[in-house]
């Protein structure tokens, strides 16, 4: 598509001069004369190249993206170096002069324009590496690996390079690197491989950036490279890996995220990329980078300011660079953890963060459209002569120049427009990064103190309580090398934390798990740098640890949760209860299925992160203790329906498929009984679960490594214990039980349904059957959760002897209050005590295994609330009955919330609970006949 307006008269007229001049038989082509207006370089282009103009107005040429190598069909070591450098210049110059046409006159979009450059200039760095080395390999033969394969120089583009952006006239930034320590063979005499690397960097080097009579085809600078422009050309993997392990810089890691290796891969490009991703990305949430970037962008506004430059769109305030820093600095802060965002393209970036809601999506998309607008005008500025420029025109012509290519009439309306899509994107570094020059809120002076001194008596309205907690942590703290910045950014916390901790009157026991909290991350500078760059996110600690023990200790073990303090909005809102399968899959959408051991991660991670929120709504009173165990429920549902789907895809990989079986109809389900098969999952719950399948023990998978069906999902099972078993970084997924299995720990750990079926028609004892009241499909196809739910109901419904099933249900709930109850005459046990939940459990499953021969609507739900409820409307018991075993459990169970918030025990005072336990053990008595 062409610009609509006429180009004015003076550029018409130049154009026409210029096309006149060098084909002067031909008659005037008007877009060829409008790309000699708009562009000195090219007119320069076709001035020593004029064939170029048929190709490059051949509608079949305009667009392809198909590009040969510049030395296709060449033997390059015959290649000398004269002609090496010609090759390479005269592709330059014929591909730089098509992106003109492409962009002066054909309107092409300037994403793919970028793209396109950093292909071409992918296509001339690579081809200059594979000659340097071929000219090297003459004299002095070449490095070899174990199998006799070559071992390539390894180039790391950087910068925009790097990340598919480059501009027209951009200079290039690299990095050299050689995967090992070997001497050459097949040359003259051996050398060793530093000095053969640094042999073909320095011809590379000098073939892309010599200037010729045919110009140049890069200005190369290898300053971003370990140690600067002091250090070695070309370093090993080794030594690189040493180098940024122990010296890296936070400037040498902001760079490093656009780093990335150029040319064919080989099998050493993962090594490489994997030796260099830890010190990019953080495996927790980094803030350090903000404060980082603050003090980049100062030093670059200071520069600004020294060279006097104005009207800078790339370095002015709201120019490129400062969009760079945003996207950067949320892809460092986060990338880590959320691997979707470990790109070097800044535009995909910010696709995936607006997936990872980490920036608004309509914010990131008038970022990315203001973005695209300065990558334009810098696109024309730097076409109209080849020149490295950011800065926009102050003479006549290419502001007549740049007003036609934007559609603008007059140069003071391109200059308004700018000014406004700059001082948008502004405003938005500032929400991210912050204005480096405005210091932070200080501390007030008493709390400054109290930290210098390690004496909170200065602080006269503080308790005495926080004396010793205080003392402690800079005890430990005198133990512990936290490094300079450490040191510093503590410094500058703590006393905003002691103010926090006295705007909430903090107790002692707060003071110190917070203290505990400091103590896990000591040594990890970010995460303090987290607390005191988001001071909201420490009031929200304080807030925490002030409501809940829990809390407190659930983030000292994974303090990657801190996180989740940033944004209050998010922290006290729980997924609503539908969504949490949905959302596990979105989560789940930016990891490869291969990589076993980040799911694993990711599994505990989301669990954590949405434990913490329950928690955090749970604490403060947002949601009740019935809603509280829905989320825990549906949140351990989620976590085991994507567990299932990574240990189906591992088995089914290895071994193939049963019969008749997909992704989605595995024949497979999951049963919980108590705590999730009655909804009421707490915080530290196990899960009691019993895997079953629907294939018979002949059938078998179709895979190369094909095994029964049977072994199959026994295998299956074992895969998805070791998911929630196996302790990572961040511990245990979920404690699994499936002892309530069949044949109880020695029987199958997965089997047949209809086997299951008749253990409990012939074999199950009768707990077994009080086991099956609160039990339930929570994953499974249609066909198993409805056969399953007919073999429950037969078994629950089946005809008991009465004095039998009264005796044993009083037997068991006797055995397990002599082995489990700690109360005593004082202290009430709110799970074992005698008129206790479980006795409520009791009664409830007693009366299903009763009654549902005669009232099958028993068996319709397995939780406890409902099943009474039931129970009173068919009869069984008095409606008095059902009001106070409810209103008793209600009441114990949110009180065993708030407990286990708090990690105090299930012990309570007896006087307490006296009307409770009095109605509880009332209706025990009268439920199960007995005298009082």
């Amino acid at each position: 598509m062409s610009n609509k307006m006429q180009l004015p008269i003076q550029l018409q007229k130049l154009g026409s001069r210029r096309f006149a001049q060098l084909y002067p038989q031909q008659n005037p082509q008007e877009e060829v004369v409008k790309l000699c207006a708009l562009s000195d370089f090219a007119f320069r282009c076709l001035e020593s190249q004029p064939d170029l103009k048929e190709w490059l107005i051949n509608p079949d040429e305009q667009f392809s993206r198909a590009v040969p190598a510049p030395f296709d069909g060449l033997d390059l070591q015959n290649v000398d170096e004269n002609q090496c450098n010609k090759i390479l210049r005269q592709y330059r110059e014929k591909y730089w002069l098509k992106v003109a046409y492409l962009d002066l006159c054909c309107n092409n979009p300037i994403s793919d324009s970028i793209k396109y450059i950093s292909l071409l200039a992918d296509m001339l760095i690579n081809s200059a590496n594979m000659w340097a080395h071929a000219q090297t390999t003459k004299t002095c033969g070449e490095p070899l690996d174990e199998q006799g394969k070559a071992l390539p120089l390894m180039v790391l583009g950087m910068g925009k390079l790097g990340g598919h952006e480059l501009n027209y006239s951009s200079d290039i930034d690299l990095i050299f690197a050689y995967p090992r320590n070997v001497k050459t063979q097949g040359g003259r005499k051996p050398v060793e491989a530093q000095v053969f690397y640094t042999k073909v960097a320095q011809k590379l080097i000098n073939t892309l950036n010599l200037v010729t009579g045919d110009g140049q085809v890069f200005r190369v600078d290898m300053r971003l490279r370990p140690f600067g422009e002091s250090g070695p050309l070309v370093m090993s993997f080794n030594a690189i890996e040493d180098y940024y392990q122990e010296q890296g810089r936070d400037w040498e890691r902001y760079a490093m995220l656009k780093g990335r290796l150029i040319g064919t891969p080989n099998p050493y490009w993962d090594e490489f990329i994997q030796l260099l991703k830890p010190f990019v990305y953080r495996r927790y949430i980094d803030f350090s980078v903000v404060e980082s970037l603050r003090k980049m962008k100062l030093m670059i506004a200071q520069e600004v300011r020294r060279k006097r430059l104005t009207n800078n769109i790339k370095l002015g305030a709201g120019g490129i660079r400062e969009v760079e820093f945003i996207v950067q600095a949320l892809q460092m802060v986060r990338g880590g953890r959320e691997a979707n965002l470990q790109t070097q393209s800044l535009l995909y970036a910010l696709e995936q963060l607006i997936l990872n809601q980490a920036i608004d999506e309509q914010e990131a998309q008038e970022l990315k459209r203001n973005y695209l607008h300065l990558r334009k005008v810098e696109q024309y500025l730097q076409i109209f002569d080849d020149q490295q420029t950011q800065t926009l025109p102050d003479d006549e012509q290419n502001q007549l120049r740049l007003n036609y290519l934007l559609g603008v009439e007059h140069f003071s309306d391109t200059l308004s427009d700018i000014e406004q899509v700059m001082a948008k994107i502004h405003d938005e570094f500032l929400l991210v990064i912050g204005e480096e020059t405005v210091p932070l809120d200080t501390c007030e002076g008493a709390f400054i103190s109290a930290w210098d001194h390690g004496d909170v008596s200065f602080l006269n309205d503080v308790k005495e309580q926080w004396q010793i907690p205080l003392h402690d942590f800079k005890q430990r703290l005198s133990k512990v090398n936290i490094g300079n910045r450490g040191r510093d950014i503590l410094d500058k916390l703590m006393p905003v934390l002691l103010k926090q901790l006295s705007d909430f009157n903090a107790s002692g026991e707060t003071f110190t798990m917070v203290c505990q909290i400091l103590n896990k991350i000591i040594s990890r500078t970010a995460y303090l740098e987290l607390l005191y760059e988001n001071q909201g996110a420490l009031k929200q600690l304080v807030l925490l640890c002030c409501h809940s023990k829990w809390i407190g200790e659930h983030i000292s073990r994974y303090p990657i949760l801190l996180d989740e303090l940033i944004d209050p909005a998010v922290l006290y809102k729980p997924t609503p209860l539908s969504a949490y399968k949905d959302e596990i899959r979105q989560y789940f959408l930016r990891i490869e299925h291969d990589d076993l051991e980040l799911q694993m991660e990711a599994l505990r991670q989301f669990k954590q992160t949405h434990q913490l929120r329950i928690a955090a709504a749970d604490a403060t009173g947002v949601i009740d203790v019935m809603k509280v165990s829905d989320h825990l429920t549906a949140l351990a549902e989620a976590v085991v329906d994507q567990a299932v789907n990574i240990a189906w895809y591992n088995t089914v990989k290895r071994f193939g498929m049963p019969p008749n079986t997909d992704d989605e109809h595995k024949g497979f389900a999951v049963i919980a009984y108590g705590k999730t098969g009655g909804f009421e999952v707490g915080y530290d719950s196990d899960l009691d679960l019993v895997f079953v399948h629907n294939h018979d023990g002949n059938s078998t998978t179709n895979g190369d490594k094909a095994i029964t069906s049977r072994q199959f999902y026994l295998k299956l099972a074992q895969r998805l214990m070791h998911l929630f078993n196996t302790r990572t970084a961040s511990g245990i997924l979920y404690e699994l039980d499936t002892r309530l299995r069949p044949e109880g720990a020695s029987g199958l750990l997965a089997i047949n349904l209809e086997s299951f079926n008749h253990y409990q028609q012939t074999q199950a004892w009768t707990w077994e059957h009080q086991a099956l009241v609160r039990a339930r499909v929570i994953l499974g196809q249609e066909e198993l959760r409805v056969r399953f739910a007919q073999i429950r109901k037969d078994i629950l419904c089946a005809k008991r002897d009465e004095p039998t099933l009264k005796q044993d249900v009083l037997k068991m709930r006797e055995k397990m209050r002599t082995h489990l109850a700690k109360g005593n005459s004082e202290q009430f046990d709110l799970k074992q005590g005698v008129g206790a939940m479980t006795d409520i459990e009791f009664i409830t499953q007693y009366l299903v295994l009763k009654y549902a021969n005669q009232f099958s609507q028993l068996t319709v739900f397995s939780d406890n609330v409902r099943i009474l409820t039931d129970a009173a409307a068919i009869g069984c018991i008095t409606k008095e009955q059902k009001q106070q075993l409810i209103q008793a459990y209600i009441d114990y169970r949110s009180r065993y919330h708030v407990l286990s918030l708090n990690q105090q025990g299930r012990l309570v005072s007896r006087k307490e609970y006296q009307t409770d336990i009095e109605s509880v053990s009332a209706c025990w008595h009268s439920i199960f006949e007995l005298e009082a």
